[in-house]
């Protein structure tokens, strides 16, 4: 918490492979915007990074103001550390946070897609920007049922705080599902982005893991909360 009232919030991810290598990745973002905080490059982006390699088809970003995709700028030294690296690599993950620790042996595909969803989110891409409030309550190795639980109840938190401001809320989800099928398009254009030039597949996959979730959830959120009704039996008397 002090790093909070810092101005920082940091999420600290150490990877420690199977050859006795470790590779530690502090993320670090405005505690209040929740907007990552970059770090400082001395040589110019990869011409990979540009905002019209690979654009994603729904990008509203002007390119005479950005150049570069705010994101895959953010992800350089993910790429380097991940770009010759396979997917179905075993790794240990330890996952710090101002709160607690998380730890799990797990795919590089998995322990990488729970990372990677942080600076989707936080770098600067305005089609993620709704999702900052399950990055400050980030959850890594989420499973299925898990993602959309949290998806779900932060949705309809940001609707109650609309409804207080006098705006026009969506309990009934409506809008939900069109936000993450917007967040498909950016994981597809990030997937074709990164397969262009990766070696092996780590890195490409997280991203393909990230949109497992977001295509499963604007299908399944009908059955899903059907599943757990029963653990709200409290609320219906």
């Amino acid at each position: 918490m002090d790093e909070e009232n810092n101005g920082q919030l940091t999420f600290n991810y150490e990877f420690s492979f199977e050859d006795g290598t470790k590779k530690n990745f502090a993320i670090k973002l405005d505690s209040t915007s929740l907007d990552y905080i970059p770090i400082k490059i001395s040589s110019p982006p990869p011409a990979w990074t540009k905002l019209n390699y690979c654009r994603c088809e729904e990008c509203p970003l002007d390119e005479n103001q950005h150049e570069y995709c705010p994101i895959a700028v953010n992800i350089i030294d993910l790429f380097d550390c991940f770009n010759s690296i396979y997917s179905y690599n075993i790794v240990e993950v330890v996952l710090t946070t101002p709160e607690r620790s998380y730890f799990k042996k797990t795919t590089i595909q998995q322990s990488l897609g729970s990372m990677m969803g942080i600076y989707m989110v936080t770098s600067g891409c305005p089609i993620m920007e709704k999702l900052k409030p399950m990055v400050r309550f980030h959850l890594p190795f989420a499973t299925v049922e898990e993602t959309i639980f949290r998806a779900v109840s932060i949705y309809l938190v940001g609707q109650y705080l609309s409804l207080k401001k006098g705006l026009n809320p969506d309990f009934e989800l409506k809008q939900l599902k069109q936000f993450y099928l917007n967040i498909q398009n950016v994981n597809w254009g990030m997937a074709a982005r990164l397969r262009t030039i990766t070696e092996k597949d780590a890195i490409t996959n997280a991203v393909v893991t990230l949109d497992a979730f977001a295509k499963e959830l604007p299908w399944s959120i009908e059955d899903q909360l059907e599943n757990i009704e029963y653990l709200f039996k409290a609320y219906f008397v």
